[in-house]
């Protein structure tokens, strides 16, 4: 049996899912799109029957490609379980009225009902349950009232005979509401005025100051505890006496030697300049990257159920939109500042191939990770504001006006944003858990080889020496057109792998500010690192890949030759 859960965005249908489902769940893409559903299976008198999370729909006239989506797999199934939102009846029952047209086998869970008294909405569910012909449940899913009520209700999932004119629908709907629905005065809570002032810009600004500035903060604080808690010591004392083993085997073949373990400094393993596979390309994705996804994830799926997430993107949506995105195009750009590869894989929650190219070239380009930004501050951080607001500042100018230039570029549409703004709900927190699994074993499964990928080509290139041939060819060119010492172009080259290390070989070239302001804006620019390109890659495939490099490319170039005239004519 294939049993739907179905109903509005934003009415609980995750939580329930969480709820019924054990451990072994499975989100991937309907086929032929980049649109996520998630499966899962439980026991229902005996029988593993198969439960489908079907993507948030308002209508089954749908206004988007997911919308699209939700309604060809309704066509699959055996059962519905129709999530309505008992805090907004009339809205959840104009799609459950489209979905007995159906005619398949529906049973309905009225969740949020606790909500819904809170607020002073009374509903008569016999009586509602009367009305429709379909068993109705009261649940609350973050507390778990009434799913098991819901589960032995399956069996009675009936066809509804309810008979109404579908252009008259709204007005039926009246009529239902009338009689099932009361609802009494009640001043606004203090929670209810914060949900008000979380999307106002004179108040939500702040707010989300203050939510990013904490974010940031457990960000770093979770990923570098992991790093220096968990991975250096397990990759210090666990994998590099493995590798110094390997190493003596291999010694014989430089080229081998070179392409998995890299270079030793005085006999040990650095797993910052080794760059052999097994070394430093194994410890980029896993030990460097995993803990900031891991850490970014648990966030994310806090700020998620927490509903703060489609308040910042109502807020943006305005000024995104002269870009040719979205509201929600900003999760990439938030998840960015950590860390590109967590960033690089939100991309997918856009709709259109327009949409998710500007957004994968703008988080590539303007929007720099907190180690690169760890490094700029290391590195610019002893000449005060100056150095470092100017770096920041064009950073921000680069990724207003390429945005502006891409929207008129780029063919394809940018659809309007249709977003649920959900009231603030505490976290179900096995339903945090079970996502951020989830998104971990998908970056695990998914990105880690690909990350690989990119690391053994590098390293290959490196091995071979073309990584120094390209070093010494535009050495003369950085020289010219940026202003930089021709030793310089070794470090930019090497910010493929990755762009705080690289950032990090500018320190010995004695390089006066004005270099080193020009150098970090062109090395934060030019290119992603190893690991978000491959992410990159699979996510926007081969074609636009190339062309979002090109578009990098000529922008840093652009960027960096400019600033270097206008600091030379300012410093001088």
């Amino acid at each position: 049996m294939k049993i739907l859960l179905t109903g509005n965005p934003n009415v609980g249908k995750s939580v329930i899912f969480n709820r019924l489902t054990g451990v072994d769940i499975i989100s991937s893409n309907y086929p032929g799109t980049t649109i996520d559903y998630t499966k899962g299976y439980f026991n229902l008198e005996g029988e593993r029957v198969e439960l489908i999370d079907v993507p948030g729909t308002y209508s089954l006239e749908p206004s988007c490609k997911a919308e699209e989506i939700a309604v060809q797999m309704l066509q699959e199934g055996d059962v519905f379980i129709n999530i309505i939102d008992a805090t907004n009846l009339e809205r959840s029952l104009n799609f459950t009225l489209q979905l007995i047209k159906q005619k398949k086998p529906m049973v309905i869970a009225l969740n949020l009902f606790d909500e819904s008294k809170h607020i002073g909405i009374s509903i008569d569910v016999e009586k509602l349950e009367q009305i429709l012909g379909i068993p109705c449940i009261p649940t609350c899913a973050l507390t778990g009232e009434g799913i098991k009520k819901l589960v032995m209700k399956i069996k009675d999932a009936r066809i509804s005979d309810i008979v109404f004119n579908n252009s008259q629908r709204w007005t039926e709907i009246g009529k239902i509401i009338d009689e099932v629905q009361e609802i009494k005065h009640k001043h606004h809570s203090f929670a209810e005025k914060l949900r008000d002032a979380s999307v106002k810009p004179m108040t939500g600004i702040p707010i989300l100051i203050s939510v990013l500035f904490l974010t940031f903060i457990l960000i770093r604080l979770i990923g570098e505890s992991l790093i220096r808690f968990v991975f250096e010591p397990f990759f210090e004392r666990v994998w590099s006496p493995v590798m110094i083993k390997l190493s003596g085997f291999l010694i014989q073949s430089e080229f081998f030697h070179d392409l998995l373990i890299g270079d030793l400094v005085n006999g040990n393993i650095d797993y910052g300049s080794s760059f052999g596979l097994l070394t430093t390309g194994l410890f980029v994705p896993v030990g460097a990257v995993l803990p900031y996804v891991f850490a970014f994830y648990t966030v994310l799926a806090v700020l998620e159920d927490l509903g703060y997430l489609p308040r910042v993107a109502v807020m943006v949506d305005n000024i995104m939109h002269k870009m040719g995105l979205h509201g929600l195009a900003i999760i990439p750009m938030l998840l960015g500042l950590g860390c590109n590869v967590p960033g690089a894989l939100s991309i997918r929650i856009l709709e259109t191939r327009k949409e998710r190219f500007i957004a994968a070239t703008l988080m590539s380009i303007a929007v720099p990770c907190m180690a690169l930004q760890a490094m700029l501050f290391g590195l610019l951080g002893q000449y005060g504001i100056k150095g470092l607001s100017v770096v920041f500042g064009t950073l921000m100018l680069v990724w207003l006006i390429l945005g502006l230039l891409l929207k008129r570029i780029i063919k394809g549409t940018s659809p309007e944003m249709f977003v649920e703004i959900p009231p603030y709900r505490i976290p179900y927190f096995k339903g945090v858990i079970k996502k951020v699994w989830m998104r971990l074993k998908w970056f695990i499964k998914e990105a880690v080889p690909f990350v690989l990928l990119g690391v053994l080509i590098a390293n290959v290139l490196y091995t071979l020496g073309v990584m120094q041939f390209i070093s010494r060819v535009t050495g003369p060119f950085f020289n010219c057109i940026l202003g930089l010492p021709e030793e310089a172009a070794g470090s930019l080259v090497m910010g493929f792998l990755r762009k705080d290390l690289a950032l990090g070989m500018l320190i010995p070239l004695n390089m006066t500010l004005k270099q080193l302001v020009v150098a970090s804006v062109v090395l934060s620019m030019y290119f992603p690192c190893v690991a978000t390109f491959s992410i990159l890659l699979k996510e926007l495939g081969i074609l636009d890949m190339l062309k979002s490099a090109t578009i990098m490319v000529l922008s840093a170039l652009i960027t960096g030759g400019l600033l270097n005239l206008i600091l030379t004519v300012i410093l001088n």
